[in-house]
């Protein structure tokens, strides 16, 4: 339950992978080069100046220049706390819908004539979705998420809102809705962290991090785990505790009840990554960064399967559906981890960058997202992931 150990254990499987000894894969690090330049060559030629914001959810709500959030936010007045806030409902409502959407689902939106799929997609409709005040209880205070509201929304509802229909089908959205009630059931069983003024919201947990006057990156997962676990729908559970995004390698060794388990918390790291940023502009320091890992998912581990750093042993698992539980995902997500703590390694190399200037979370951003998401479009009609997988929505 901590970024440490999905490091630690990812590298674990990494190591395993490089003696060939994996069920699934074969690492080729001769190929790791030509990956590693296909990042270089996003980071140039996006961020000629070098200066690579982070991976976050608020890259999502900037189109062309215009940061739509910071539009909405300025509008309605938001600044100090009560914007520290909303900005933590807002990430912490984007980040659990934004699992797959699937490749036929995609979101029109009037104000700008956008019309976006996937994670794109998802971002901009949870944005309008925040704006429209569906999810808070005080109409005239529509900027909010509140456990009241999230507990009674519907499938309809939020269906609708996401403009889903016969012709438009998104991936999972009985089980978003499911997490958005639980949601605010947590928010509620929980009021050291999440109530203030009597109100029970999701950003309030920003409040509990400021409080400490500076956290580490490592310390706002830990948070994010300690408060929203449970909204998961349970897989596997450790002595009662539901453990979220983690799942079982037969490779993976420990002399304990811990044997076999390879965890990644990747919605949770994304969530904790797209709160960084508001802690800071609030005044709060957030420190080691790197702290946390990259995240477990398709575009990262597409780009090393696409460039040929990551080949399966058997072809045939190109044309089956998997499950996110199925062994051969779970070693291609753990592989992705490990091999991004080396791709930022290589980056800044080239780059001729430190650590501090060029964290993990601007390599993600630069950088792999991009380049495995171009990699995808040149490989696939679709620009889908090279495997096929069977989500409910509430893990990639």
């Amino acid at each position: 339950m901590t970024a440490s150990a999905v490091r630690e254990r990812c590298s674990d499987l990494f190591e395993n992978g490089l003696t060939g000894t994996l069920p699934w894969f074969v690492i080729d690090m001769g190929r790791f080069e030509f990956a590693a330049h296909s990042v270089f060559s996003e980071i140039q030629s996006a961020y000629p100046d070098l200066n690579v914001p982070f991976h976050s959810r608020w890259r999502h709500f900037e189109f062309d220049g215009v940061d739509l959030w910071a539009e909405l936010a300025d509008t309605a007045g938001l600044g100090g706390n009560p914007r520290l806030v909303a900005e933590g409902d807002l990430a912490i409502v984007s980040v659990l819908l934004d699992a797959g959407a699937g490749p036929d689902w995609a979101y029109t939106d009037e104000a700008t004539g956008l019309r976006l799929g996937r994670s794109e997609g998802l971002a901009l409709a949870s944005l309008r979705l925040f704006s429209t005040g569906l999810l808070s209880a005080d109409p005239s205070d529509p900027l909010r998420a509140d456990s009241t509201s999230l507990q009674l929304l519907s499938a309809e509802d939020l269906g609708s809102a996401m403009q889903v229909g016969p012709d438009n089908p998104l991936v999972g959205l009985d089980q978003r809705t499911a997490l958005l009630r639980r949601l605010g059931e947590i928010t509620e069983a929980r009021p050291d962290l999440f109530r203030r003024d009597g109100i029970y919201r999701p950003g309030n947990l920003l409040n509990s991090l400021a409080k400490q006057g500076g956290i580490t990156a490592p310390g706002i997962l830990a948070a994010v785990l300690d408060g929203f676990n449970r909204i998961w729908p349970s897989r596997l559970k450790l002595d009662g505790v539901p453990l979220g995004d983690v799942w079982r390698h037969s490779c993976l060794h420990r002399d304990d009840n811990t044997d076999g388990l390879v965890p990644f918390h990747k919605l949770s790291q994304w969530l904790s990554y797209s709160l960084i940023e508001p802690l800071q502009r609030d005044g709060t320091p957030v420190t080691d960064l790197d702290g946390l890992t990259g995240l477990a998912e398709y575009r990262n581990g597409g780009l090393f399967i696409d460039t040929g750093v990551l080949s399966p042993k058997d072809a045939e698992i190109f044309e089956t559906v998997h499950k996110p539980g199925d062994e051969i995902i779970v070693e291609w997500r753990a592989l992705t981890v490990a091999l991004l703590d080396r791709m930022a390694e290589a980056v800044r190399t080239k780059l001729g960058l430190t650590v501090d200037k060029l964290p993990l979370a601007s390599v993600l951003q630069g950088g792999t997202w991009t380049a495995g998401r171009r990699a995808a479009a040149e490989k696939r009609a679709d620009g889908g992931p090279p495997l096929r997988i069977d989500s409910d929505g509430t893990v990639f």
